[in-house]
C-alpha cells in the first residue's frame, strides 16, 4: 500500500514562498559582500597603479621641463588646494614650480578626453584658489600637463590643442611627447 500525499494547502505554499524568497535574500545578501570586496580590492590596485605612473612620471620630469626652458626648480605630489568637500578644492598629482611658474600634472593610468577636460577644470580651480590666497598678488603662470601609462593618439591631439603638455611612457621612462608645430603651452 503507497502513502498518500497530503495536498498542499494555500498556508504550505505561502511558506514555501516565503523560505524561498529568504534563501534568494540571503544568497543576494552575500553576493552583495563579495561583491564590495572585490571592488574595494580592485580599487586599491587601481590606486597602486596610479602611484606607479606618479612615480614613473616623477622620475627625471624635472630636467625634460627644464630642457623645455621652464626654471622649475621644486617638486611635490600630491598637492591638496581648497576646503575639502568643497567645488573649489581639489588635488593635483605633481606640482613643478618655481616662483614665476607652476606646471601642474594630472598622471593617469590610460588617459582619456574626460581626464583632460577634468585636469583644465583642476587647473582653473587651482588658479582661482591661488589668487583668492594671495589677494591676487601672485602672478605666476600655470602649465597643465597630463600624464599616463597608455593614451590612443586622438586623446593625445586633443590635449595638446587644450594647451597641455602630454607625457607618456617611453620604454623604461616617461617622455614628454613632441609637442605639434606651432605648439604653445596655454596658462592658466
Amino acid at each position: 500500500m503507497s502513502e498518500q500525499l497530503k495536498p498542499l494547502t494555500y498556508e504550505d505554499i505561502l511558506e514555501m514562498f516565503h523560505r524561498m524568497v529568504a534563501e534568494a535574500d540571503r544568497r543576494q545578501e552575500k553576493a552583495d559582500r563579495q561583491f564590495q570586496a572585490m571592488h574595494r580590492e580592485i580599487s586599491t590596485l587601481g590606486s597602486r597603479v596610479g602611484e606607479i605612473i606618479e612615480n614613473m612620471v616623477g622620475g627625471d620630469i624635472v630636467e625634460q621641463f627644464q630642457a623645455l626652458g621652464y626654471d622649475v626648480t621644486e617638486y611635490s605630489r600630491r598637492k591638496i588646494f581648497g576646503k575639502k568637500g568643497t567645488d573649489t578644492s581639489g588635488e593635483i598629482d605633481l606640482l613643478l614650480e618655481n616662483g614665476e611658474i607652476a606646471i601642474l600634472i594630472e598622471a593617469k593610468t590610460t588617459l582619456k578626453i574626460d581626464d583632460v577636460n577634468d585636469h583644465i577644470e583642476r587647473l582653473e580651480k587651482y588658479r582661482h584658489h591661488v589668487d583668492e590666497k594671495s589677494n591676487n598678488i601672485d602672478r605666476r603662470k600655470f602649465v597643465g600637463a597630463v600624464a599616463a601609462g597608455a593614451a590612443e593618439d586622438n586623446v593625445i591631439k586633443y590635449a595638446q590643442r587644450q594647451g597641455l603638455y602630454v607625457i607618456l611612457q617611453a620604454g623604461r621612462t616617461v617622455e614628454i611627447v613632441t609637442p605639434p608645430e606651432g605648439f604653445v603651452a596655454k596658462t592658466w
